[in-house]
This record gives C-alpha cells, sequence and structure tokens, in this order.
C-alpha cells in the first residue's frame, strides 16, 4: 500500500451522488501524482479530510489517502517516491493487556459514566470483569426529559442535570474529538471506531477536526451502556459516591454510596469536573489530592455567517461545513486569553448542577446548523488567584463565588450583557455604545432557557475582566465583527476543567490509597473527551495487568 499525502481538491459544491464522483477525483489526481494510469490503482482508501482555507475564498480539500496497486508498480515507485508519497504504515489493532495474577475479591467498581468512566468500564467488561458501574444521575432518557422540564422554567435537580448523568457532561456539548495527547498506542482510533460501532458517522474517522454532536451522542451513550451490559456489568443509576473505606493497611476495602455501603478493592473514580461533594468526601477520607490551573469567563456569541465570512471567505453550506475558530492571545508578562469549546451553529445552555448557582456551556447538534457560532472567552487561573490557605479545594470554592454571582446578576436567569456595555462599566471606552440591532437574538440563542440582560462586571474581578476586554480586540483584528459593540456576553463560563488533581503513582493508584484509581478530567488528567477516554482505557489496563478476573 501507498501512502499519499496533500492530495488536494478544489472545494466543489455537492453534487449527486458525491461520494462516487469523489472516489473518482482522487483516483485521477493519484494516478497523476503516481505518474500511473487511474487503472493501476485497485483499491482507495481515504485517510483524512482537512479544508485549507488560505486563500479564500479559494478553498480546497486535502486529503490523505492510501491506495493499492499491484506489487511491482509500488516497488518501482517507492524506489524514487515523488513528493508526499510513502509507504502505508502497518496500523496494528489494538489488542486488550494480559491479566494479572492479584486475586481481586470483589469486582472492580467505576464510578461515574463520563467518557472515562465509559471506556474504562466497557475495556474491563470486554475483558471481563464485569464491572458495577456506578452514577450518580439518571439513564439516558431520564436525564434528557429532567434537563427538558428545567429548560422550560422547572426546578434544577442537583443528581440529573448537564453536568450529572449517562454520558457526563460531555453529552450535553459540541461532542469535539480532537485532542493533543500523544497517543503512540493507537487509543484514539479505537476509541473512534468504537463510537462508530454504536452509531455515530463515519466520517469521524477520517475528518481532521471530528466531532459527533449532541443529538448524536446520546444514542452512542445508550450503545456503549448496552455492551457493558452484555458483557457481565452492571450499572446503578441515581447511585452517588460518597465516601471511602481503607484497610488496616491503607489499602481500600469498602464504598459509601446512596444507596448503601459496597465492598471493593479497586474502585474508579472518574467522576467528572464537577462532583464537588464528593470531593469534599474524598478530601475527609484523606485521599491525596492539590490544585491546578483552569480558566474562567463568558460565552460570547456571533451570526454563524460572519463567523464563515471570517474564515472561508463565503457562507458555509452543502458539503462546506459551519466555519470554526480557534483563538489565543498572549500579552508579555499578562495573562493568557483564549477560546475554549467553539459550538459552531450552536447554542448558549444553562449548565448549573447545584441550586443557587449559575454556569453556562456551549453545546451543537452534529449537523451544527444554527444561525449562531458561541465560544467561551476565558482567561488562565492559577493557584496563586485562588489559593489564600493552601486548601486543594480553594478552586472550587472560587468556581463557586463566581457562579453565585452570576445566579444573583440574574437573578436565577442566565445573565447576558451587551461587550460595549459591559466595557463600559469596567471602565473602558474602547469599544463603543451598541449603535444597532443585536446581532444574536438572545431568545433563540440560549435554545429555550430562562435569560435576562445584567451587569456582568459583579461576576469576574477586575483582574480577569481587563484581560479578556483588550484580548477581544486582538479578536477582531483576526475576525472582523468578532468585538463589535453589540456582541453579546453571557456568564459565567466556569468549568472548562477540574481545578483540582487526585494524586496517583504510576501504576495508576491514588498516592494514598492503594485500589482507589483517579481517572479522567474530574481528577485532572484529561481535557475533553477524547483524552478522557483515552485515560478511562489506560486506567483500566492498569487494572487488568495487576489483577486476575475476579
Amino acid at each position: 500500500m501507498l501512502r499519499i499525502d496533500q492530495v488536494r481538491l478544489s472545494c466543489e459544491p455537492e453534487r449527486e451522488n458525491a461520494e462516487e464522483e469523489l472516489r473518482r477525483r482522487l483516483i485521477r489526481k493519484a494516478a497523476r501524482i503516481l505518474k500511473i494510469s487511474p487503472g493501476a490503482i485497485n483499491a482507495l482508501r481515504i485517510c483524512r479530510h482537512a479544508i485549507d482555507a488560505r486563500r479564500k475564498p479559494e478553498l480546497a480539500d486535502v486529503y490523505t489517502v492510501e491506495v493499492k496497486t499491484d506489487a511491482a508498480t509500488e516497488k518501482r515507485i517507492l524506489a524514487a517516491p515523488p513528493a508526499h508519497v510513502t509507504e502505508a504504515p502497518v496500523r496494528m489493532p489494538y489488542v486488550l493487556s494480559e491479566c494479572g495474577g492479584e486475586a481481586m475479591e470483589h469486582r472492580p467498581v467505576v464510578a461515574g459514566t463520563g467518557p472515562a468512566g465509559l471506556f474504562c468500564a466497557l475495556t474491563l467488561a470486554r475483558a471481563s470483569y464485569r464491572p458495577l458501574v456506578l452514577e450518580r444521575g439518571d439513564d439516558p432518557d431520564e436525564r434528557d426529559a429532567r434537563i427538558a422540564a428545567f429548560r422550560d422554567g422547572g426546578v434544577l435537580d442537583p443528581e440529573s442535570n448537564v453536568q450529572f448523568g449517562a454520558g457526563g457532561a460531555g453529552t450535553y456539548s459540541d461532542g469535539k474529538l480532537t485532542t493533543g495527547v500523544r497517543d503512540p498506542a493507537g487509543l484514539g482510533q479505537e476509541i473512534l471506531q468504537t463510537f462508530v460501532r454504536m452509531g455515530a458517522p463515519e466520517d469521524i474517522l477520517t475528518e481532521a477536526m471530528p466531532h459527533i454532536g449532541t443529538d448524536v451522542l446520546g444514542r452512542v451513550v445508550r450503545g456503549i451502556l448496552d455492551e457493558i451490559r452484555s458483557l457481565g456489568g452492571e450499572i446503578r443509576f441515581r447511585t452517588r459516591l460518597e465516601g471511602i473505606r481503607t484497610g488496616a493497611d491503607g489499602a481500600l476495602c469498602g464504598i459509601g454510596t446512596s444507596d448503601g455501603d459496597i465492598a471493593a478493592r479497586v474502585l474508579v473514580a472518574a467522576l467528572g469536573h464537577s462532583a464537588r461533594d464528593t470531593l469534599q468526601s474524598l478530601q475527609r477520607s484523606g485521599i491525596a489530592m492539590e490544585q491546578k490551573a483552569f480558566a474562567v469567563g463568558y460565552r460570547v456569541a456571533h451570526p454563524q455567517e460572519m463567523i464563515d465570512r471570517a474564515q472561508y471567505g463565503r457562507v458555509s453550506g452543502g458539503p462546506l461545513p459551519a466555519a470554526a475558530y480557534k483563538l489565543t492571545h498572549m500579552p508579555e508578562g499578562g495573562r493568557g486569553v483564549y477560546s475554549f469549546c467553539m459550538c459552531p451553529g450552536g447554542r448558549i445552555i444553562n449548565a448549573s448542577s447545584e441550586p443557587g448557582y449559575l454556569c453556562v456551556n456551549g453545546m451543537s447538534e452534529h449537523a451544527r446548523d444554527g444561525a449562531y457560532a458561541n465560544s467561551a472567552v476565558v482567561v488562565t487561573v492559577t493557584p496563586a488567584d485562588y489559593a489564600s490557605d493552601g486548601d486543594p479545594l480553594a478552586g472550587v470554592a472560587f468556581q463557586r463565588r463566581l457562579e453565585r454571582a452570576a445566579y444573583l446578576a440574574g437573578d436565577g436567569r442566565i445573565p447576558v450583557a451587551c461587550l460595549g456595555d459591559l466595557a463600559a462599566r469596567s471602565g473602558d471606552d474602547s469599544f463603543g455604545k451598541p449603535g444597532g440591532p443585536r446581532p444574536v437574538r438572545i431568545e433563540e440563542a440560549f435554545f429555550g432557557d430562562g435569560f435576562r440582560e445584567a451587569d456582568l462586571t459583579g461576576i469576574l474581578p477586575a483582574e480577569l475582566r481587563t484581560p479578556i476586554l483588550s484580548a477581544m480586540h486582538v479578536f477582531g483584528r483576526r475576525i472582523r465583527g468578532f468585538d463589535a459593540p453589540e456582541t453579546l456576553f453571557v456568564g459565567v463560563e466556569s468549568r472548562t476543567s477540574s481545578p483540582v488533581r487526585l494524586l496517583r503513582a504510576e501504576n495508576g493508584t491514588s498516592l494514598s490509597c492503594d485500589g482507589f484509581y483517579p481517572c479522567g478530567e474530574g481528577a485532572g488528567y484529561a481535557g475533553g473527551i477524547m483524552s478522557a477516554a483515552m485515560d478511562g482505557i489506560r486506567t483500566a489496563e492498569q487494572i487488568i495487568r495487576r489483577y486476575a478476573r475476579p
């Protein structure tokens, strides 16, 4: 097999039989690159696809493909390969580790069903360890119903909401599947292939910026839960981890839950970044943890058409997806500001998990066909900003102060303001006053959530608010209109990542409790769906290599 990188095709309007036409175009282009006839190509596989918009509005689709010819032709080409042509790498399928020999008195327990917990439990189940999975929230259907009721003006359920329930917080997000984590074992492809088997679109296997979308993620989560059960695992919803018990040797011997005590020698804590009450109980149990940096800020919203024109030079549609952006600003000697969890064609939602506190998040469906784009614009926060007494959970207390201020600013509803008004109230007149109609209609942008125009200055302290406002001018030079005074600002984005890390040894167990395995984003070892799922698999592998099947 031959691998060809940088196969460029002009980005054309969608046609009938688009897949067949694309394959013909790729075969013709690959044949020209290899200097052979199209008929000499016996098979072609698309490995990767991206859009090159550097010469907008002239766009190009850029592919990496693998092609098969006869052995003699392949050997001749590789003897003096054209540019971007190499021998295709041999891909080894993911294989479970061999089981260890240490006795496991009870089956392993996995607390949490976000990406880390799901893939940890799925890996253990595939290795015949029959895990017991605990989830404080509801199953997918009941969770959907409770979230819908809350959005329609109902009461927040602190156990089943956007943060808690089957699938975790990622289920109600954009469903991005990108990560910068090194992956020599090929876990990423195993995760993506699992998603596809559970109903995700196959293009996530080849797109440079793959995503699933909230509407598809629910189906994927149901499929993973069903497979865990079919392999002997058990899942208990509405069962919150409340503490652990240790024996005389300091190792785990049991756990406390909202549904009673459970004997356990192995517990994977894949809690997510919002299980604040559980973190407090683990701190009281002596689990080693430390403060870590995270980020906070606002969500901003713009018309998707504006983002399309800035990124593509034209409006998206047909084969051209809604445009995304990634913005960063690192002033010399100042705080870094960056966009986070950008949702093309998406919505802003109330992501609260505690009564009396309010935070927001962005979400998109798979089609990303909404009229508005939104993203968090956040500033880095370090322990120096909030850790006055060395308490490992000081970052949680800091988040709560911001979320309480947001709740009060909006009188329980989502507080919103125009950028120009926010800046003026902050003593910054450089944006000017909003001079026309707001470019985003808030009743559409918020997907039915309650909102209220409010003063956002009291949510973030000035030392965090000022860098964000300064960065908006920089971002406005990169995307025209991004810093318009009518731009909608929404508060508060406070759950970008966990503000605490549960310390673990090289074998994956807690430094303070053998058999307790901190895992995923909530434990401070991941930042997104893919990296959390990868950490879940790695944690399961550590358990498998150590213990015999129960």
